[in-house]
């Protein structure tokens, strides 16, 4: 039990130390504007390679088919916040969609 506080306190202070030298290292010199604008698209090309994979991939395989519940869902969820804006009824309603087609399905 020792070692999981053990572990996770050094996992802290690692993340922490790394993401304090950045904030640190950003104030002290002047970043070139074209690597601000590089850095301004890195968040939405990690979300996409997280969440891309889920979508598509099923059972090792791509998968654009109806039996793919989770792109059915994620199909909802963008709809959603194509008309809400909202990323917390997006994700309400993506995990709803996830779980009624779950329920109602062969898979």
């Amino acid at each position: 039990m020792n070692n999981i506080w053990l572990v996770m306190l050094i996992g802290g202070l690692i993340t922490f130390g790394m993401r304090f030298s950045l904030i640190y290292l950003f104030g002290k010199f002047e970043i070139p504007e074209t690597l601000k604008k590089a850095l301004h698209y890195v968040p939405p090309a990690v979300l996409s390679a997280i969440i891309f994979p889920e979508l598509f991939i099923q059972d090792g395989e791509l998968n654009f088919q109806f039996t793919n519940f989770r792109l059915l869902a994620g199909i909802f969820a963008i709809i959603t916040a194509w008309f809400t804006r909202n990323i917390m009824i997006t994700i309400l309603v993506g995990m709803a969609a996830l779980f009624i087609l779950n329920a109602l399905g062969v898979n």
